[in-house]
């Protein structure tokens, strides 16, 4: 990107935060106050922090990425890669760089090949490009440019709840090129090691055992128990599942976060029908990715496509995962 363009964006950032007013002004201690803050986030200049001063969200244009989610002062949830902290993406790369964090692919991934021309990596522009970002009073919107092969730009809205420990993101799609293409909204949620892992599934499921397997192995100690079905992480090997699910939960011994998108009935969806994913990491990265399905859509020129992710943070109340997941989704 030339260094005049980066100029812009940087006094774009600021410009926009200055206009902000009500509870925003800027402070020697940005990690308490309510609203949106510019700060320097683990090596990355122009990071944006929200608050409502009860849990923080830490936005990074560097990454195009949502990259942590939690309550304020305490142990982080989503997981980032220590390895790639303060680097920049970068849509030329060749090879994957997993930053960890919150963002958004195209649906199907089987359809990658004949977009982009590989399997993997994913699509640049959605996955490996630094995004514009604007802030104003208590959110933060990340727009990208218009992807070269799907003629789509992205755009994703990030709201924290004013009174309670909940992150609203809204993703966009708008068709602004190209002949008309066939495409999901996925959003992809990289989570520490959990303790187990959750999905909720609808009372007339498609998938009597639970899941359908998409790839890799089949999953680790795997459950079906009062319509929840849930998993662990494998240290040795990688698990991909799916389901017809509508909400997610993640838990570790202190946190639990859960994952609301609702499904659209009788909508054709990617991944063999499923809207909700869980896929398992092996060592040495020890993350999970909770990841999000919207229904498949054939866009043409001026189309828009929409889903909203709900995170809701939690505390752990009861010792055993199967007791608090219960409670939490209900």
């Amino acid at each position: 990107m030339p260094k005049e363009m980066l100029v812009f964006i940087r006094l774009s950032l600021i410009f926009g935060l200055f206009l902000a007013v009500g509870e925003f002004a800027f402070a020697k201690d940005p990690a308490h106050r309510k609203g949106v803050s510019l700060t320097t986030y683990h090596g990355w200049e122009d990071a944006l922090r929200l608050s409502n001063g009860e849990v923080e969200a830490i936005v990074v244009p560097d990454t195009g990425r949502v990259m942590q989610f939690h309550f304020i002062g305490e142990d982080e949830v989503f997981w980032e890669n220590e390895k790639l902290q303060g680097k920049k993406a970068n849509p030329a790369a060749t090879e994957w760089a997993n930053f960890g964090g919150d963002k958004s692919w195209p649906s199907p991934q089987t359809g990658w090949q004949k977009m982009i021309g590989r399997d993997w990596p994913p699509p640049s522009t959605f996955d490996a490009t630094p995004l514009q970002a604007h802030a104003h009073r208590n959110e933060v919107n990340l727009v990208s440019p218009v992807d070269a092969a799907y003629g789509i730009r992205v755009h994703r809205r990030i709201k924290l709840d004013p009174g309670q420990p909940v992150l609203t993101i809204t993703t966009t799609y708008q068709k602004i090129s190209g002949s008309p293409v066939k495409v999901g909204i996925g959003v992809i949620t990289q989570l520490r090691d959990p303790q187990r892992a959750f999905i909720k599934l609808p009372e007339n499921t498609q998938f009597p055992e639970g899941y359908v397997l998409l790839n890799f192995e089949k999953p680790q100690d795997r459950k079906l128990e009062e319509g929840l079905f849930s998993l662990t992480r494998a240290r040795e090997y990688r698990s991909q599942i799916g389901n017809d699910g509508s909400s997610l939960l993640w838990m570790n011994e202190k946190y639990a976060l859960r994952i609301d998108s609702p499904r659209v009935p009788g909508a054709e969806y990617a991944n063999q029908g499923s809207s909700s994913v869980i896929y398992t990491n092996s060592d040495p990265d020890a993350y999970v990715e909770l990841e999000t399905y919207g229904p498949l859509t054939t866009m043409n020129v001026g189309d828009k496509i929409e889903r909203t992710n709900a995170y809701r943070l939690a505390r752990r109340s009861e010792k055993d995962p199967d007791t608090e997941a219960k409670k939490l989704l209900r």
